[in-house]
């Protein structure tokens, strides 16, 4: 009878071993719950800082999409309108929501990318997980996504009705408060279907392509003789491609988001019919409304977020994540 892998086993020999050597190097590192509570952190940390940061660009696409008749001059425009019609304050308006909801999605998404990257290992077997990694990519960010949107939804349903009614309430426990007394928990949760249909392949096609044009890049820089700098700068621009790349793929659900959650339905109308509405009303032209400043937004959320994650992982000393490229 053959003896088995110990229950730390990665399933490879070799990568056993490097982590052996690394565990005998500093004893001290986090492990279990400590290292991906680190993750969750520093995950929580960089999105809430760019999406907070770009909350003015958000409120310029939110208008385009719901008011496409008023907002019509373009990005710049839009800026130019909001700024008149309200003051420049009203480019902040729900930016209380935006950072808490994607400090609660954050968390969820990257140390839940990181808990199940380790999961597909541990049932597959780490040779397996490196030669089908685009898989474990795909399967890992779609399940830590879903659980981030729970998070998520109630937030951003408060956000986009400050956004769309700027009479609505006065910030997020006003906005918050006045849906759950008039609406019920129900509100908070109309707008999750169009949210996990954005949201689930926005992080699918986040991570995959972050993953893969950074594995291009280490191909011909060793990465253990990177500098901080040049380590940063890679996460940066890979970032950026995976936030194009992600804006495009997840445009239509995010127009359809947004028109959800601009108000109540009619009495009866179920979550389905009203989406089915809104996407007949939209059509493909429709749906893509105002991705000129999205792709500015997600592009530059995403650059910045991996960038932040990475430059926290280390300082937190969380730099035992599962690496699988080869």
């Amino acid at each position: 009878m053959s003896a088995q892998a110990p229950a730390s086993s990665t399933g490879s020999v070799k990568l056993d071993a490097i982590k052996a050597t690394a565990a005998a190097a500093n004893p001290n590192a986090p492990k279990g719950l400590d290292l991906y509570s680190r993750f969750a952190f520093a995950g929580a940390v960089c999105c809430a800082v760019t999406h907070g940061g770009f909350t003015p660009v958000d409120v310029v696409k939110t208008r385009i999409q719901l008011d496409p008749q008023t907002y019509n001059r373009g990005f710049i425009g839009g800026f130019r309108q909001v700024i008149a019609n309200e003051g420049a304050g009203a480019l902040w308006t729900g930016f209380g929501p935006t950072f808490a909801g994607y400090f609660l999605q954050g968390a969820f998404k990257f140390g839940g990318y990181e808990f199940f990257k380790q999961q597909c290992i541990n049932q597959f077997g780490y040779e397996a997980a490196s030669n089908n990694r685009t898989a474990v990519y795909l399967a890992s960010a779609a399940a830590a996504e879903f659980f981030a949107d729970i998070a998520l939804c109630p937030l951003e349903a408060t956000r986009i009705r400050l956004v769309s009614q700027p009479t609505f309430a006065n910030g997020l426990v006003g906005g918050f408060s006045k849906i759950m007394k008039n609406e019920g928990l129900g509100a908070f949760y109309s707008g999750f279907g169009p949210i996990l249909f954005k949201q689930v392949p926005y992080t699918m096609a986040k991570f995959v392509v972050f993953e893969k044009v950074s594995e291009m890049v280490y191909r011909s820089v060793d990465k253990s003789k990177a500098s901080s700098g040049m380590q940063t700068t890679i996460n940066l621009g890979s970032g950026l491609v995976a936030g194009f790349a992600a804006a495009i793929i997840s445009q239509p659900a995010d127009t359809m988001l947004s028109k959800i959650n601009k108000t109540q339905g009619l009495p009866g109308e179920g979550t389905v019919s009203r989406l089915v509405k809104i996407a007949g009303e939209l059509g493909l032209r429709g749906s893509f409304t105002g991705i000129g400043a999205r792709l500015i937004m997600v592009g530059g959320i995403t650059a910045g977020q991996f960038a932040i994650y990475g430059d926290i992982k280390k300082a937190l000393g969380a730099t035992g994540g599962v690496e699988i490229a080869k």
